[in-house]
């Protein structure tokens, strides 16, 4: 029987959406606001949606401690309170657009995920705006 255990986790961090290599007037004109030289933060919203079989002796996809303790390692520790452009090796080169996080996140959790489960990611930039990896 194939399940689907989701852990919810939050956490807050600034960036600035831009690419280096253009100027701050196409930046603007291309990211708005988010291109701001100074930064902006949210508060992210994450969903770690984890699917797999049910272990017959456990009752589990997997425990959901866990997968917390992932969570915790591989996002909030690094990430939270953090400026993504500037205090993360993740994206010193990558574009931290909701898209890039969303993968960058995935990424992280997969390498440390038993390979026999499924993952998606989803991340809520603000409540209006949500991101799924892989779609």
């Amino acid at each position: 029987m194939r399940t689907t255990i989701i852990r919810r986790a939050h956490f807050n961090a600034a960036h600035r959406v831009y690419r280096k290599d253009w100027s701050d007037e196409k930046n603007r004109e291309v990211f708005g606001p988010c291109s701001n030289p100074r930064y902006h933060g949210h508060n992210y919203s994450l969903e770690v949606q984890v699917t797999g079989l049910v272990d017959p002796t456990t009752g589990y996809v997997m425990d959901l401690r866990d997968l917390k303790q992932i969570i915790e390692e591989q996002v909030i520790r690094p990430f939270d309170h953090r400026n993504l452009n500037l205090d993360t090796e993740e994206f010193r080169d990558l574009n931290p657009t909701a898209e890039n996080i969303a993968r960058v996140i995935y990424e992280k959790i997969r390498k440390v995920l038993p390979h026999h489960l499924d993952l998606r990611i989803r991340l809520m930039e603000t409540e209006n705006n949500l991101v799924e990896y892989p779609a």
